[in-house]
């Protein structure tokens, strides 16, 4: 139903796509989509730090807090969103150039990915007004854990992408899925290992 209507769309509107429409649309969605991820990495990185500062005594907390919500909002509408915006829009233009990847398993899968991904954007903005709030309830621990979910999302999207309805799930895929989570997993022990070395030198200086 959507992809007759995708491929019919251009001459509903009075125009059809020039030959160089496809590398061009595809072009601009790798670019927004790097600039979105690289925005939605930072963003709650920058949201693990305004946490910390909650520990900070009283007179450097406030402006640490009030830089990090500033950082954050110019970071998230000056970036991020733009980004997912125009990854959106030029994936649109590329179905209406291919509308027959709608009928492909892959694809399905990729767009059930996507959709996580921009409940994940709005969640992200929910944390940020939580923070500026300060209502968040997250510890810098779980918002450790929650940045590694577009982590998993980026890779799962690339490899439908490059292998589409050829999914690999021999050795190979399991290493790579294993490197990913080892990754995840070496990110988190390394920040539980700094909190408790920091705790210590905290306690030996305060005996």
């Amino acid at each position: 139903m959507i992809s007759p209507f995708l491929s019919t769309l251009p001459l509903l509107l009075g125009f059809s796509w020039p030959p160089e429409a496809y590398l061009w649309f595809k072009t601009l969605h790798i670019v927004g989509v790097v600039v979105w991820f690289a925005g939605l990495f930072y963003l709650v990185r920058l949201f693990i730090y305004h946490r910390e500062a909650e520990d900070l005594v009283p007179e450097l907390r406030q402006p640490f807090q009030a830089q990090y919500a500033l950082m954050e909002r110019r970071l998230a509408n000056i970036i991020t969103t733009p980004g997912m915006v125009v990854a959106v829009t030029m994936a649109i233009g590329l179905l209406t150039v291919q509308p027959l990847w709608l009928h492909q398993g892959w694809m399905h899968a990729k767009l059930a990915l996507v959709a996580a991904l921009l409940a994940y954007h709005v969640f992200c903005y929910r944390l940020m007004g939580q923070l500026q709030a300060g209502s968040c309830a997250w510890s810098p621990r779980q918002l450790r854990a929650l940045n590694e979910l577009p982590t998993l999302l980026l890779v799962l999207v690339v490899m439908l992408v490059v292998f589409k309805g050829q999914f690999p799930t021999g050795a190979a895929t399991w290493f790579m899925v294993f490197l990913v989570v080892f990754m995840a997993a070496s990110i988190q022990f390394y920040a539980r290992w700094r909190r408790l070395r920091e705790e210590r030198l905290a306690a030996e200086s305060a005996s």
